[in-house]
């Protein structure tokens, strides 16, 4: 899918972006824990500025399309398509310059069950280009808090793609792995990949914690981010993330094959 009037039609039909899933409930009550600087909510951010709640919601705005309007309370969200075609095109660009360059990427999802198959695309693309798909610390444990408590997980690559699964789980190279918001796990990765004399990324791709947690330690980070997670357009506005693709994280898998499609034509990595 080339034609921006045909992706735009087509984040709204299938909930992308226009009305999303995401409940403005949900939204604001992340943007209250975001300004309380709730770790679980910052996923690796450390902010300059003060952001409170109502200059989360300006900001958001801004960004995703989402309403400025105070009195709105309840409802779905909303998410601008011509925000996210403008922020997918600033997002190409990045990856094209990566594949020009031949520098060695990393990629890492907090959403496995979503979007690993459009962050495997773009690895794929990138390694043909000549770029080195990294995966440091494959297999090694890291302790995550979740909602059930403290889990041990260990860091897995499936396709070239960075994610946990909880110890004991599925096996090792098998998707889909874990659901997490935790910068550990790029944090695990970029320690190995420095400790151990190999390259370092000169470009992650993902979401949640590995686009944050990168960005915070300094690397060119872009990826994709719901309108509940401020922390990667804070990051973003302060300088921190390079891209942030405001889109709805959690509709079905194949519905992000024509975003893919779409980057990798603008990337002129199309096969």
């Amino acid at each position: 899918m080339s034609d921006v009037g045909e992706l735009r039609a087509y984040l709204v039909a299938v909930g992308l972006a226009g009305a999303v899933a995401t409940s403005r409930e949900r939204s604001l009550h992340r943007y209250r824990l975001f300004a309380a600087r709730d770790p679980r909510v910052l996923i690796g951010i450390d902010p300059q500025g003060v952001w409170t709640e109502r200059e989360l919601v300006r900001l958001m705005a801004g960004k995703c399309g989402v309403s400025d309007d105070p009195g709105f309370v309840s409802g779905h969200d909303v998410i601008d398509p011509e925000r996210t075609v403008a922020a997918l095109d600033a997002f190409a660009e990045r990856v094209r310059d990566a594949a020009r360059r031949r520098v060695p990427v990393l990629f890492g999802t907090g959403h496995p069950h979503r979007l690993i198959g459009f962050y495997a695309a773009l690895a794929d693309a990138l390694s043909a280009a000549g770029c080195e798909v990294l995966t440091p610390a494959q297999g090694r444990c890291v302790d995550i808090t979740t909602r059930f408590g403290l889990r041990t997980c260990s860091l897995d690559y499936v396709q070239g793609v960075g994610l946990v699964r909880e110890s004991g789980g599925e096996r090792p190279g098998c998707a889909p792995g874990t659901h997490t918001h935790s910068p550990l796990p790029v944090r695990l990765a970029l320690e190995a990949a420095a400790s151990g004399g190999g390259p370092l990324p000169e470009l992650v791709v993902g979401d949640h914690g590995w686009v944050c947690g990168a960005g915070q330690l300094g690397f060119e980070a872009i990826g994709l981010a719901d309108v509940d997670d401020p922390a990667v357009f804070v990051g973003e506005a302060e300088g921190v993330v390079s891209v942030a693709v405001p889109v709805d994280d959690g509709v079905r898998s194949d519905y992000y094959t024509p975003l893919t499609r779409y980057v990798l034509n603008r990337a002129c990595l199309s096969q």
